[in-house]
């Protein structure tokens, strides 16, 4: 099993979705990285030898910022926003969706389930 930016990432799967296992990568940058180390698509991770797999994990150290880093870039933008009280951060200290969707009916992932109101019946 090889183990790259902290992930044990899955040896029998394609090395292209393999490498999506890892928080921050996705279809486009795991393409470029298979590119700039040149490892044709059909190949499999426990194919590749430990010299591509180090290869592997230079680029990504290099390049790309991904798990804990981007994590924790993640919530100190949402924390900036919530400190300085502009509308998003207020948003996201109440836990209502932020982009400007309906709250009226739906918003039920943000807002948890549905409360119920005394002395509503019908």
């Amino acid at each position: 099993m090889a183990r790259i930016a902290g992930v044990n990432i899955p040896t029998n799967k394609r090395v292209l979705i393999a490498l999506q296992y890892i928080h921050g990568i996705g279809q486009k940058s795991a393409r470029e990285i298979i590119t700039k180390v040149g490892i044709e698509d059909a190949r499999r991770v426990n194919q590749l030898t430990d010299a591509e797999v180090l290869q592997i994990r230079e680029t990504i150290d290099r390049d790309y910022t991904v798990e804990g880093d981007l994590r924790r870039e993640n919530s100190m933008n949402i924390k900036r926003l919530m400190d300085l009280a502009c509308y998003r951060g207020l948003r996201h200290r109440k836990g209502l969706p932020v982009r400007g969707q309906r709250t009226h009916t739906n918003a039920r992932t943000r807002k948890g389930p549905a409360k119920p109101i005394a002395g509503k019946k019908k």
